[in-house]
């Protein structure tokens, strides 16, 4: 992040947005217009963001009239340069992030500011790292994706396990599983969007399609080799959780960012370090039944939009970008992760992540906004380049997200 005062700490890009205005209304109910952090909303149409305000304003019972607005238009490179100078934290909501990403990414990069984002686009990713890396070094702009869902819960998850074998027992762990227990609440319009998008390109471009499958496509290019293969596909026995498990739609981008996290951390946990995730789907002959129908589901969807008139056909019909469930079914919502690590030493750890909201809303648009503070006003103690949610702020988060509702704890 460049040393200089800027204007704002932090602006919401795409407030306009579903998840955009949810991440405003976080920071609103926290700070106020201007309590104690210098934010504003942004996006391309002052109307909206004018309702966006009338909005906040009528949920909190607050004075929304002091809070800034800034417009930009995502297509002009030189209005998203004039945004970046002017704060020291880009927060975006507004995918797919290949479509609408690229040029902001450029300009935080560039101009020395901060910037984390939603994204779970892996291939746009490995593209913006090695576009825009030396840029970001030279800066000081410190580049965070993947600040929600996906992958916090699971990279931070990672780090917390890390952290935790190390203060009990000295060692790291040589393998982490992430298993899904439960949750409820559906995918976002934004993150279907994006899967539709990288389903798109890869139609075209066969990297996309290598991107999503290596196992180690997000690691430094001179270093994309390790013992994890590929992701699970089918229904699988787990004895160490003594459950049978089925494949995790999230599990492909997840994993590569832990991987990703471990390197950017001088392979703090090992280079024989594993990770792997997967939903548990009970034990027995009843388990084995729910694993074999999920899979055969994810497969089937999977298969489905892979061929592009039923995916375009399908398209009209899922969940759209900027569409959410209602405030009462955020509410409901939650997720509950388990996590096992062991060490060569024969050291096991049980740890367990738990969100107070729905995980593609509620507790997504909490996660991002305190990544977008944490880079405006922690200490972080990393330079600029393009980082992981764990290797910039991992410690931070912990401290932080706990009072955000997504807590972490060892179960031993």
């Amino acid at each position: 992040m460049s040393s200089e005062v800027r204007e704002f700490e932090v602006v919401v890009w795409g407030a306009s947005g579903f998840t955009g205005r949810l991440v405003a209304e976080y920071l609103f109910e926290k700070y106020g217009a201007s309590n104690g952090l210098r934010w504003a909303i942004g996006g391309r149409n002052p109307e909206k963001l004018e309702t966006v305000k009338r909005e906040l304003a009528g949920a909190t019972g607050q004075d929304a009239d002091a809070l800034p607005i800034i417009i930009g238009d995502s297509d002009d490179a030189g209005s998203l340069a004039d945004l970046a100078r002017r704060t020291r934290v880009v927060c975006t909501t507004v995918g797919p992030y290949a479509k609408y990403g690229s040029r902001l990414v450029e300009a935080c990069a560039s101009t020395g500011t901060d910037y984390c984002d939603l994204t779970g686009e892996v291939h746009w990713m490995q593209r913006m790292i090695e576009a825009h890396q030396d840029a970001a070094r030279a800066s000081g702009a410190r580049i965070v994706f993947n600040c929600g869902f996906d992958c916090i819960p699971s990279d931070i998850g990672a780090f917390f396990m890390q952290r935790e074998m190390k203060r009990m027992h000295g060692v790291a762990c040589t393998q982490i599983q992430l298993r899904v227990k439960g949750f409820s609440g559906a995918a976002s319009g934004g993150t279907i969007a994006s899967m539709l998008s990288m389903l798109e390109e890869s139609e075209v471009d066969p990297g996309v399609r290598q991107a999503m499958t290596e196992p180690y496509s997000l690691n430094p290019k001179e270093d994309r080799t390790g013992p994890d293969g590929p992701e699970l596909l089918g229904p699988r026995y787990d004895a160490d959780f003594a459950q049978w498990t089925a494949p995790f739609v999230m599990a492909g981008i997840n994993t590569k960012v832990v991987r990703r996290s471990n390197a950017l951390l001088g392979y703090a946990y090992g280079r024989d370090f594993r990770y792997d995730e997967a939903m548990l789907m009970g034990p027995g002959p009843g388990g084995l039944a729910k694993a074999v129908a999920t899979s055969a589901g994810s497969a089937a969807m999977m298969g489905a939009m892979a061929w592009g008139p039923l995916r375009r056909a399908a398209a009209g019909r899922l969940p759209q970008p900027g569409e959410g469930p209602s405030r009462a079914k955020r509410e409901a919502g939650y997720f509950d992760l388990l996590l096992r690590g062991t060490s060569a030493e024969g050291h096991v750890l049980h740890g367990q992540v738990k969100g107070d909201r729905d995980p593609g809303y509620g507790a997504t648009s909490k996660m991002l906004a305190e990544s977008a503070v944490a880079l405006a006003r922690a200490s972080l103690g990393v330079e600029g380049g393009i980082w992981t949610p764990a290797s910039a702020l991992g410690e931070v988060l912990l401290d932080r997200l706990p009072d955000a509702g997504v807590c972490f704890r060892i179960d031993d």
